[in-house]
């Protein structure tokens, strides 16, 4: 496994545009988002508590989590945060009686147009076109700057 300095340093090398960042500070959350949304749909046959049944966004959550915990606790548990944010707004949406898959699909289209219309400006093709695993790291490079601001270790 590479350490995380290098993922976010190779990751950023074609996300230097400012115009691609704020991009990417809208659309990759909202990405993720989308697929929490999606895989919260899936509803797995063992219930949490009375009032929340386990899904599959949960049990992927538990797998991202630990794919993040290798790169760096710190980050991980941000992420971790910004997980349980996406999961409760998903709560929320299928508790409006809003079809959270539908909701998901389209924010998931619009974010990626987002993204690709980014790159064009940047000039660059998006990271994951050389390796998925910058899939994952796009959420931990937009975290670790939080960090910095704040001044947390990562």
């Amino acid at each position: 496994m590479r350490p995380i300095d290098a993922w976010l340093n190779e990751y950023g090398e074609s996300h230097q545009n400012p115009t691609n960042k704020l991009v990417h500070w809208i659309c990759v959350p909202s990405i993720f988002f989308s697929i929490v949304g999606l895989l919260y749909g899936v509803k797995l046959p063992l219930p949490v508590t009375d009032t929340l049944q386990l899904n599959l966004a949960m049990v992927i959550l538990s797998l991202v989590t630990l794919y993040y915990l290798r790169l760096s606790v710190t980050l991980a548990i941000g992420l971790l945060i910004f997980s349980g944010l996406c999961l409760f707004l998903a709560q929320k949406i299928e508790d409006q009686g809003l079809t959270l898959w539908k909701v998901s699909v389209t924010v998931f289209v619009v974010a990626w147009i987002g993204q690709f219309w980014g790159h064009k400006v940047e000039g660059k093709k998006p990271s994951f076109f050389k390796d998925l695993q910058f899939l994952m790291i796009g959420p931990a490079w937009l975290m670790h700057f939080i960090y910095k601001k704040v001044g947390i270790p990562y």
